[in-house]
């Protein structure tokens, strides 16, 4: 697993974009979407939609990633196999 960003493209309301994420990040975020059923492109949307001004696309996935990855711990639940 890397821990340097690496550049991805998505799709935001029929706009390409590019977003750079550690490895682990992206494995998160794409967990995050398969547990709501929806896809990539369709998260960060939403994710997109929401941040502030002031905060980056990629920014704002790593908070929601570590959200979705709190909420679990303090539910007890699990979000996956994240080894």
């Amino acid at each position: 697993m890397s821990g340097r960003p690496v550049k991805r493209s998505l799709t935001l309301r029929g706009h390409r974009t590019s977003v750079s994420l550690e490895d682990a990040f992206w494995d998160g975020f794409r967990e995050m979407a398969a547990a709501r059923g929806i896809g990539l492109n369709a998260l960060a949307t939403e994710i997109d939609a929401a941040r502030g001004l002031e905060t980056g696309l990629a920014s704002a996935i790593r908070v929601q990633v570590l959200d979705h990855y709190r909420t679990a711990v303090r539910s007890g639940g699990k979000s996956g196999d994240h080894t």
